[in-house]
């Protein structure tokens, strides 16, 4: 079920600037000097210039935002949604979705190994002798332990910047940022991993594992559009503009063993049941518990369909591998949902720790 959208936020095309010189062809006409070219001209502008702005898929899209937008679909977030989301919050509990990070961990097979690696030891120090503070005034023996990690934002559970996929000829994503003028040596000028702000919503579990009576679903299943009414259908869930969704697989009911995970690998969303969520039910935020968010492509043309859908076409992020089986088993199916995303200039994304509390 889905409730009743908020209107799209107001576009501003007449005003200030007639850039597209209709308010003159409105004076033109009401003067009867038109001719039929001039009005078909001006029927032809006014046309795209209103597909321009409005867009043809989701109200978050760059134009609603204006050219320069990086944060896309979580602009809708306001501080009265924020106050509606805590107000979910009835029992207290809190339910980490996050599966956790080691060495070994299994990843989506294109990016790199998570390595944790010890840089200072309390006994490197003492043989080394090259930190001062600690050779003097030091009865207590003080010592340290320092480490770095090594490992790509995409790690685990992790959320997706606007600029992790680039499509075409001139590699370009969210609201047309393209690499001839906004990638840098040190990662994506534009719609960064900096831009991500905080996230507070209400968030809704839609279990479609469990809908279809299975553990996991089995590999390369596609989730259609009919799976996800269904599943909103059973839990007698309700679907509101500015909600972030997350949806199950039952993948990590087997994390984390590879060979378990393995049975389900290449499942995830389709295109026609990701437009539903974000073109019907105005869904701000997606995540689905897999590595790759989307199932195998069944499009020859497009490798990642659902990808160029969300982060390109309509600005909206994208969160792959949270775990999301507590919240089944317990069938909490709504819940205020919280994550902070790492403010890290140049990231394509961020790894996250996400909770949802009910």
């Amino acid at each position: 079920m889905i409730e009743e959208a908020r209107p799209v936020a107001e576009i501003r095309m007449w005003g200030e600037a007639d850039i597209f010189g209709i308010q003159s062809w409105r004076e033109e006409e009401e003067r009867g000097t038109m001719g039929k070219t001039s009005k078909l001209l001006g029927i032809l502008i006014l046309s795209l210039a209103i597909g321009l702005f409005t867009g043809t898929t989701f109200a978050g899209t760059a134009y609603q935002y204006g050219p320069d937008d990086e944060v896309g679909s979580l602009n809708e977030m306001t501080p009265a949604s924020v106050v509606a989301a805590a107000k979910l919050v009835k029992k207290g509990k809190v339910y980490d979705l996050d599966p956790g990070r080691f060495r070994g961990m299994p990843l989506w097979p294109g990016h790199p190994p998570f390595e944790v690696m010890t840089f200072r030891t309390p006994l490197g120090v003492y043989n080394q002798k090259d930190q001062g503070w600690l050779m003097t005034k030091n009865d207590a023996h003080i010592g340290f332990i320092s480490d770095f990690v090594i490992g790509t934002v995409h790690t685990g559970c992790h959320m997706d910047g606007l600029a992790h996929i680039t499509t075409g000829m001139d590699n370009h994503w969210y609201n047309n940022f393209n690499q001839a003028n906004d990638l840098g040596d040190w990662g994506p000028l534009k719609a960064d991993a900096w831009t991500i702000p905080p996230v507070v919503t209400r968030g809704v579990l839609i279990d479609v594992a469990g809908y279809k009576g299975v553990r996991m679903l089995p590999a390369g299943y596609c989730i259609t559009a009919a799976d996800v009414k269904g599943a909103v259908a059973k839990q007698g869930t309700v679907l509101k503009p500015g909600d972030t969704v997350l949806i199950r697989t039952g993948q990590l009911s087997g994390w984390p063993d590879k060979e378990k995970m393995g049975k389900a690998a290449g499942c995830g969303m389709g295109l026609e049941a990701t437009q539903w969520l974000l073109e019907g039910g105005k869904a701000i935020l997606l995540g689905v518990d897999t590595a790759a968010f989307e199932c195998d492509s069944p499009d020859p043309t497009n490798p990642h369909p659902v990808h160029q859908y969300m982060l390109i076409d309509n600005g909206v992020h994208i969160m792959e591998f949270p775990y999301l089986e507590d919240l089944a088993k317990d069938k909490v199916y709504e819940f205020m949902f919280v994550v902070l995303p790492l403010k890290i200039k140049g990231a394509t994304g961020s790894m996250i720790r996400p909770i949802a509390v009910n």
